[in-house]
């Protein structure tokens, strides 16, 4: 496991700006573990993130909170999943979410502290801390090997 790299975004303009820099730095599939309350940045950074992999600017990328699982084309395909409504997640990752972990695909999961301990492997934990109206506190962890070498492939500290 690496230190979390600690980056604060003063507003959603940099929390997508961030997104969309890792975006670009995926080369294969990968997962993102989004963790933080309600009206953190959590979909503000999967739509940056869209932009990083190329999500065609007509694609409205949106909270899939009601539908669980909303997918988009791009560089690699996109996977956004919200868990905020699962009431027993261990019932949905057995089913429908091991399926999205793919080497074509980039699976970003809302509430993934609601998933088993076990069931994810390899992510980037993105992890929100509201600071104030419109600043956040975002702790990236990498754990396993894919996701902490998208750590040291590029200097996160020079987004902002």
């Amino acid at each position: 496991m690496n230190h979390p790299a600690c980056i604060i975004a003063k507003d959603l303009s940099e929390t997508r700006h961030l997104a969309e820099t890792i975006g670009k730095h995926i080369k294969s599939g990968m997962v993102l573990a989004l963790i933080g309350d309600l009206g953190s940045g959590k979909t503000a950074f999967v739509q940056g993130l869209a932009r990083g992999l190329q999500v065609p600017a007509d694609y409205y990328v949106t909270s899939p909170t009601f539908t669980l699982i909303n997918e988009y084309p791009g560089r690699l395909r996109l996977f956004h999943v919200d868990l905020y409504r699962i009431e027993d997640a261990f019932e949905f990752e057995d089913t429908e979410l091991a399926e999205l972990i793919r080497p074509d695909a980039v699976l970003a999961i809302e509430w993934a502290e609601r998933l088993s301990s076990n069931f994810l492997k390899d992510y980037l934990e993105v992890r929100f801390e509201t600071l104030s109206e419109t600043a956040r506190k975002i702790l990236l962890t990498g754990y396993g090997l894919n996701a902490q070498n998208l750590l040291k492939n590029f200097d996160l500290f020079q987004i902002n």
